[in-house]
């Protein structure tokens, strides 16, 4: 369904905001990223992909407070949508349909 579809960083940035929740801002994706999928991350196809994905409906963003940490700069906090659970969950139901009709002989390599 077109309504729900994610490319596959999408997805991952998706689900990245997801485990973040309350403290998915750019540098703190972007680093859990980084971490967990062993993948450099640009901060500009993060940026791209962030406001693609609120512009669609699968994220909402807010200001958090200031802090003299960042200069007084606030951070642009990203929380996932209902729509983009519902579209988190079709792409897991899809691919977990496509993992079920593998014929268990389409990975007997003979060892």
């Amino acid at each position: 369904m077109k309504k729900y579809q994610l490319g596959e960083f999408e997805e991952v940035v998706l689900l990245t905001v997801g485990v973040l929740y309350n403290d998915a801002y750019g540098v703190s994706i972007r680093q859990e990223i980084e971490e967990k999928m062993k993948r450099k991350v640009s901060v500009s196809a993060l940026q791209t992909a962030l406001r693609r994905m609120e512009s669609k409906g699968f994220l909402d963003s807010r200001f958090g407070q200031a802090t003299a940490v960042r200069g007084g700069k606030r951070k642009r906090l990203f929380a996932v949508t209902p729509l983009g659970k519902d579209a988190l969950e079709h792409a897991k139901d899809t691919r977990m349909k496509l993992w079920e009709s593998i014929p268990s002989i389409a990975f007997d390599f003979g060892n």
